[in-house]
């Protein structure tokens, strides 16, 4: 697992992580900003009138309404992102990763209304009688390039299961056992089967299950979250304060965290951002393609309160939880995931601020970094090291209160360990401590910082089943759709079981190697989509002047 996590790793250095894709993500969002004239500051109004069905007609081609189909999209991108995706944001980038999530959202409201509007256009009715649409089609009909429509519907079937199925099961699965300590294969084969009784109705069971799960999960979610920021009141302006001086300076370090670079936490905002609204990689036209209307534009109007209502709502929400309880800067016990441990060669210390900077620097990809990985054997009697040589760094962090054990945590480790390059050898070595921790942990413990007191985690708990769970539902119609584009309708049952026994295996795989996996299959998928929506910009703003011509009339 470890070298399929180091080939994940080295493609996303060259694809999400490179410098040049935040550019290209926002580049396309903020030409189209411009060209249109800022189209998500102009039709907000309009796009919730046709959303609460004021222009609905019942007689129009689709299968479901602006708002079912709207709640499906929503479902598709509310999910692990505003939960695991922000705290993992601010754990790598600070304060600062939540500016650009915001950027990200604000540019990507115009994106999503070029791919949805664009999409709708040159949907089609199957065999089965039910409307199939998304990139593909107006790469192939409108395009002419059959070769680009293939390679992004094979992105999808990828990116259904990197970005809809594997970390959506695996947020669930570690959430529910941290919390009520049930077992990751016990809930992975209940959900998995759930899956499979939903998934298999088709978009009208989805758009029926979304349409209700959305608003609910949402409501109970935020006053969760309020609880925690009315009783950190004092701490709203500070937090704040923090997302805009850090946003073009980076992130000084504080407490635990080592701090982070303007570019790294620009980079990791940006990347996370596309992981929470989706803006760009052309999933989101998938399900507005059902929608009954014969004007794509009216159904690219509702696309714009997507990024709006997930990330600028959602996602602050759970940013400022994490900020005013501070938890994000503060070490808490934890086992240390493989994936999280680097030993450093050399003793250094958190209280000397030289030694800060080194590691700031190597954790920050900084050339001329000097510190190297340490390789060596590390004597451990009774559970606890007695060999210096080496810093243990967990989760970007001073590792404290190092515990080692083998088969359970309670069986103290005594003898000797090798360390290679930086990692242990031995895998069967449980490694426990004090470090900061990310993702579905860190909202965790900062949801217990409120007027609920410890019973905050269980609103986590619940809100990531309901959020990743939905999440999951509108990824399998993507994916169906995607495969109804390349092998027809009969291989659709196909991928769905396929589908649902993804879902049970990433419940009980590694937490680091699945957001890995989904960091590749979004930018796969995202960039075949760029490249369209730029090909037909002119005519985007063509259909954009004829709708409002008629709706004038």
């Amino acid at each position: 697992m470890e070298g399929v996590l180091n080939f994940f790793n080295l493609l996303d250095s060259f694809l999400g992580s490179a410098d040049w894709f935040p550019y290209a993500l926002l580049g396309v969002g903020a030409f189209f900003t411009i060209y249109l004239k800022f189209p998500q500051i102009r039709f907000f109004k309009h796009a919730w009138l046709v959303v609460t069905g004021k222009y609905d007609k019942g007689d129009e081609p689709g299968d479901t309404t602006h708002f079912r189909a709207l709640t499906t999209a929503l479902s598709g991108t509310v999910g692990t992102g505003n939960i695991s995706g922000v705290a993992f944001a601010i754990f790598l980038g600070g304060p600062a990763a939540l500016f650009w999530m915001w950027a990200t959202a604000f540019l990507g409201m115009t994106t999503k209304f070029v791919e949805v509007t664009l999409s709708h256009k040159y949907r089609v009715k199957t065999e089965d009688g039910t409307m199939a649409g998304g990139p593909m089609y107006y790469m192939d009909k409108r395009l002419n390039m059959k070769w680009l429509a293939v390679a992004f519907a094979i992105a999808t079937v990828i990116s259904s299961f990197g970005t809809g199925n594997l970390p959506q099961s695996n947020g669930i699965a570690t959430s529910i056992e941290s919390t009520f300590g049930f077992s990751p294969m016990i809930v992975g084969g209940v959900l998995s089967v759930i899956l499979g009784l939903v998934i298999l109705g088709g978009i009208k069971r989805i758009a029926a299950v979304t349409s209700k799960i959305v608003p609910f999960m949402a409501v109970i979610y935020i006053i969760g979250a309020f609880a925690v920021i009315f009783a950190n009141a004092e701490n709203i302006g500070p937090a704040f304060a923090s997302v805009i001086s850090d946003a073009f300076t980076g992130s000084a370090a504080a407490g635990g965290f080592l701090g982070a670079t303007l570019a790294y936490a620009f980079n990791r905002g940006v990347n996370r951002g596309l992981f929470s609204n989706e803006a760009g990689q052309g999933s989101a036209p998938i399900a507005h393609a059902a929608a009954k209307t014969k004007e794509p534009v009216s159904e690219g109007m509702v696309s714009i309160l997507e990024p709006f209502i997930d990330t600028i709502i959602i996602c602050t929400i759970t940013g400022l939880v994490i900020l005013s309880s501070g938890v994000w800067k503060e070490k808490h016990h934890n086992i240390f995931d493989r994936s999280d441990m680097m030993f450093v060669a050399g003793e250094y210390q958190e209280s000397n601020s030289e030694d800060i900077n080194k590691l700031f620097s190597y954790l920050n990809k900084i050339d001329g970094a000097s510190l190297e990985n340490f390789t060596g054997e590390i004597q451990v009697v009774n559970g606890v090291a007695v060999t210096g040589g080496y810093t243990l760094l967990n989760s970007r962090s001073f590792a404290e209160d190092v515990t080692f054990s083998v088969g359970s945590t309670e069986d103290p480790f005594t003898g000797r360990l090798a360390v290679e390059d930086g990692a242990l050898v031995k895998q069967s070595i449980i490694v426990e401590g004090k470090s900061l921790v990310h993702s579905a942990n860190l909202t965790a413990i900062a949801f217990t910082r409120g007027f609920f007191g410890e019973y905050g985690k269980y609103i986590v708990s619940i809100g990531l089943l309901l959020f990743a769970f939905s999440t999951a539902i509108a990824w399998s119609y993507y994916g169906d759709r995607a495969m109804t584009y390349l092998l027809g309708p009969r291989s659709v049952m196909p991928y769905r079981v396929i589908y649902c026994a993804g879902f049970f295996w990433a419940a009980v795989s590694d937490t680091t190697l699945v957001w890995a996996l989904s960091a590749v299959a979004i930018v796969v998928m995202t960039l075949p989509n760029l490249f369209g929506i730029m090909m037909l910009r002119k005519e985007m703003k063509e259909s954009v002047n004829e709708y409002w011509e008629k709706h004038k009339k």
